[in-house]
């Protein structure tokens, strides 16, 4: 397994709309284990492949504390929605930053697990937030795009300064 490079905020390749997955295939499921160990090492609780510049539509997430839980999600579709919830949410994406979103607080999604097998969860409280901020990625959607555009242009130019930073002291 091999821990992979996440892009971050406001790279363009975050914008990407990821496309369905025709098949669960052993490359799949070897990609589902390294965005696992990805996001664990991160740490974070979930990650979309769009993070990782696979645009395809393919989610790991893991809301235990143990970190032993793993839910995968393939071609995720969420096809009921109720109530609405407020949350502080952060992003491996835009490290960091943390800010409050609202999102539906209940959530009903199908979708294929790692061996492509069919399955429909109910979900609500923070796996419903981090359900449907993940499948924002694969629309090709960031948290901060929520929130004011004078909030999303400081961090914008907060994200853009840090790479730079990054940049400079890899010199």
């Amino acid at each position: 397994m091999a821990a992979l490079t996440i892009l971050n905020y406001p790279d363009p390749r975050l914008h990407k709309v990821a496309k369905p997955i025709l098949k669960v295939d052993d490359e799949i499921r070897q990609l589902v284990k390294d965005m696992a160990e990805t996001m664990y090492a991160a740490p974070g609780i979930g990650l979309a492949a769009t993070q990782v510049d696979r645009h395809i539509q393919l989610i790991v997430i893991d809301t235990s504390k143990e970190q032993n839980d793993l839910l995968v999600l393939v071609n995720p579709n969420i096809i009921a929605k109720s109530g609405e919830q407020e949350h502080e949410e952060g992003c491996l994406s835009v490290p960091g930053v943390y800010e409050t979103v609202t999102r539906a607080e209940a959530i009903t999604v199908e979708a294929l697990d790692q061996h492509g097998k069919k399955f429909k969860l109910n979900a609500d409280g923070l796996l419903a937030v981090c359900i449907q901020h993940e499948m924002d990625h694969l629309q090709g959607k960031v948290f901060v795009e929520y929130l004011s555009p004078l909030k999303r242009n400081r961090i914008k130019t907060k994200m853009i300064k840090h790479q730079r930073e990054i940049e400079r002291n890899s010199y």
